[in-house]
């Protein structure tokens, strides 16, 4: 892993080089999506079957409800009742949530309302083939079951014609009725464009590789995509000299793998702490099945910092605006008043990351590759559009209208004052 030392001269300059590489790197090829997306839109299922051959080994497109209620029989009962525990938290969390519409009077009995309405469709990417994410389905259903969306369908690629029993157990728990097996790039344009299978959606959730998010970002404005990056994963824990060192390196290993294009950074004032946590993290990737993936995004994107001060640490984090941040110190409650851009903050030594992205209720799907800065992770708010009523009174346009025809004729837009003009009782 990188090391970085914030008292060397080139520290910022050099922080800035490795965060922009991760950046550069998980831009997928553009134009190979452009293509995918084309081929679908003018091929439909054809071309969709085309691609999930080739990409998962996968004909069937649309698993049969016998092929679904026998893979659910086979899961394990105590993963069902771990996914039964996840599924009432993050309910319980997203149900408050909800948004109460506004009425307003004014003196004049001018009425304006804003109605927040639930979407009609979407659809909820879930990252599939050789990996199963049964949580990643209840983090993009759940706050869409809250909201009210009656349409709710679910794209997760299988593996040589099957699925996972417990991906589609959740989907089950979720109440969703359209399953469709297949991924990336070919998935994203099917459920925007619409196929003779498939019936198009208003808006696609979810997280997935690069490729899912460039495909998502070509295919916005023909549908709504969430307001974020969510890309490859990311994490930063901020230690202090208190710090359990084998608990820190459990935690990064956790995030690196992932992807191998995750990004684990330990920022810590005490230099022995990083020492240590180098030494646990070679020790303990022996032990994980994911080793290979969990190294590669270790040594191609991890960091390990000393910082030699609380505000440069601040200053750091809200530069990198990570997904997932730790602060894993004991005076977290001065770090957390000044930290700004992050998808979610865990306080404290036992706020880990991994409990997040299961069972406490709070989302896991959240802004990467630095969209912190400026947006923030699913919730029940990415599931309603709002709109604005307007009733106006005799009485109000003849006391308001005057100075809208004054700004109206002031911008050069005459139509808009006669228009005013016309409905104002002449004296």
């Amino acid at each position: 892993m990188k090391v970085l030392n914030s008292k060397k001269n080139d520290f910022d300059k050099t922080l800035d080089k490795a965060l922009l590489k991760r950046r550069k790197n998980i831009k997928s090829d553009k134009a190979s999506v452009i293509k995918i997306i084309n081929d679908i839109k003018k091929n439909g299922d054809k071309a969709l079957i085309k691609y999930e051959k080739r990409f998962n080994q996968n004909t069937k497109i649309i698993p049969s409800s016998t092929q679904i209620n026998n893979l659910i029989k086979s899961l394990n009962p105590v993963v069902k009742k771990a996914i039964d525990i996840a599924y009432n938290r993050i309910y319980k969390f997203h149900s408050l949530q909800k948004f109460k519409n506004i009425l307003y009077k004014d003196k004049f009995k001018n009425k304006l309302e804003y109605k927040y309405l639930p979407l009609e469709s979407v659809a909820i990417y879930v990252p599939g083939s050789k990996v199963a994410y049964p949580s990643s389905v209840l983090m993009n259903a759940i706050p869409a079951i809250v909201a009210g969306v009656k349409r709710i369908i679910m794209i997760n690629p299988g593996f040589k014609g099957e699925q996972n029993p417990a991906v589609l157990y959740a989907a089950r728990k979720c109440k969703i009725k359209e399953i469709f097996s297949i991924g990336g790039p070919s998935a994203i344009a099917a459920v925007t464009y619409g196929t003779k299978k498939i019936k198009k959606v208003d808006k696609i959730v979810g997280p997935g590789n690069s490729f899912v998010a460039t495909a998502k970002k070509e295919v916005f404005g023909d549908v709504g995509i969430e307001g974020m990056t969510a890309g490859p994963s990311e994490i930063t824990i901020v230690c202090d000299k208190y710090s359990n060192p084998e608990w820190v390196a459990s935690d990064l290993i956790g995030q690196a793998e992932h992807d191998p294009q995750a990004q684990c950074i330990l920022i810590s004032k005490d230099k022995n702490l990083v020492n240590k946590v180098q030494t646990e993290i070679s020790k303990q990737l022996k032990s994980i099945p994911r080793v290979a993936i969990a190294k590669k995004s270790l040594k191609n994107y991890g960091i390990l910092m000393h910082v030699a001060g609380d505000d440069k640490i601040i200053n750091i984090v809200n530069k990198i605006a990570p997904e997932h941040l730790e602060l894993n110190v004991r005076n977290y409650k001065y770090f957390a008043a000044k930290i700004k851009n992050s998808g979610s903050i865990c306080l404290g030594k036992y706020a880990v990351m991994a409990m997040t992205d299961y069972n406490v209720g709070s989302n896991h799907i959240l802004p990467t590759n630095g969209s912190a800065k400026y947006s923030s992770g699913i919730s029940v708010n990415e599931f309603y559009k709002r709109i604005s009523y307007i009733n106006l009174t005799k009485k109000g346009i003849e006391s308001l209208g005057p100075s809208v025809i004054t700004l109206a004729n002031y911008e050069g837009l005459a139509g808009h004052a006669y228009s005013v003009k016309k409905r104002i009782r002449r004296k």
